[in-house]
């Protein structure tokens, strides 16, 4: 079994990712967490954690590590930008540090330990940061952090998803590199597509967009 990384473990999405890896048969989850307190809630599940601040140091959390899923943000909003609604990790704060800085430490790290996949949980609206106003500078951030992950080497999967919901995943979505319209996800199936993307032959070196829609999502993102 393959130990999986999940950096923003203690966040709403990246809590419903590691109880996915928790029952997985071929991960492990090691959750990635910025506070002692948070850790007791994976530990008492036999879950092994990793204390660190995307601020400082983060190399010491990629031992013994096969794949990282990004999933750290300083906040979370919902906005509209050019009619694509979009969820956004850092509520304007630390935007810089945390979903640009943050990200490229743990690249870093990553190659210097030549991790064998990376996914970021990027946010719709990333490719175009010039077409926000409230939030350019956090697109930005995400933007510089895609643009860094795809020049790392390092095999990865960016996936960006439409407006952040928290009903009841449906297993189904609507993916293209592309696809032009607004739309939400749950939380429940964007946390099941990053780690259906885990697998090795899965949307390798690719950056795609995902909703809601009719797609199986073992269909959507084949192995």
């Amino acid at each position: 079994m393959e130990n999986i990384l999940v950096a923003g473990a203690n966040g709403t999405t990246g809590k419903k990712i590691v109880t996915l890896l928790e029952s997985s048969q071929y991960f492990n989850p090691v959750a990635m967490v910025r506070k002692k307190e948070q850790q007791e809630q994976f530990e008492k599940r036999n879950i092994k954690t990793v204390l660190a601040d995307l601020e400082e140091d983060v190399s010491h959390t990629i031992e013994n590590i096969d794949k990282v899923i990004f999933a750290a943000g300083s906040g979370g909003k919902k906005v509209n930008i050019d009619k694509v609604i979009f969820a956004a990790g850092s509520g304007g704060k630390k935007v810089k540090e945390v979903d640009e800085n943050g990200a490229k430490k743990l690249i870093d790290a990553s190659k210097n330990t030549k991790v064998k996949k990376f996914i970021m949980l990027s946010s719709m609206g990333a490719d175009n940061p010039e077409g926000a106003e409230d939030l350019k500078e956090y697109l930005q951030a995400k933007h510089n952090a895609d643009v860094y992950l795809r020049d790392s080497n390092l095999p990865f999967s960016i996936v960006r998803p439409g407006s952040l919901t928290d009903d009841k995943g449906k297993g189904k979505i609507e993916l293209s590199e592309k696809l032009n319209k607004s739309g939400e996800i749950s939380r429940d199936d964007v946390a099941q597509t990053l780690v259906r993307v885990l697998h090795d032959s899965a949307t390798v070196n690719e950056t795609f967009e995902i909703i809601k829609g009719d797609t199986l999502i073992g269909k959507a993102i084949p192995n």
